[in-house]
């Protein structure tokens, strides 16, 4: 419901596409004179990328096949009432595979990291192309490893 409110009332820029597609080429940040803070590359657990939620950490973070990218700066897609908000703190290739927001395709923090040994030929080409999208666009700042005695 959030997210059709700040449809309706200017919330998001549907001027600017997530995707890229459209080639508006236009900043996805709404502080764009505010001074980004270096984010350190590293290991994440999902436990610990769950928290770069755009809620319980300003910072947006976004795992794909394992590669964590920052995706602060399109905070109006990712994060609260955005989107692809669902997407935000979480290993999103599945759902970008299916082409699916839905959480049911999106494994909680203390689930078993997806191997997504099951997607389609086609479903892995939508995500090859969802992954260039993301590495083009926001910076990788880590990897996506199993907790151990969690992600198991």
């Amino acid at each position: 419901m959030s997210f059709i409110k700040n449809l309706l009332f200017g919330g998001v820029k549907t001027s600017e596409d997530p995707t890229g597609l459209t080639g508006s080429g236009g900043s996805n940040t709404n502080d764009s004179n505010k001074p980004s803070e270096p984010v350190v590359a590293g290991n994440f657990f999902p436990r610990t990328l769950s928290k770069f939620n755009g809620h319980d950490d300003e910072k947006i973070f976004i795992a794909i096949r394992g590669k964590v990218y920052d995706c602060t700066r399109g905070r109006q897609f990712y994060g609260p009432s955005g989107p692809y908000t669902n997407f935000a703190g979480h290993d999103a290739s599945r759902g970008l595979a299916l082409n699916s927001f839905d959480l049911d395709v999106i494994k909680d923090w203390d689930q078993p990291i997806d191997s997504l040994n099951d997607l389609t030929r086609e479903q892995i080409d939508a995500l090859d192309e969802w992954q260039e999208h993301f590495e083009n666009k926001y910076p990788c700042i880590g990897t996506l490893i199993p907790e151990p005695g969690v992600n198991v």
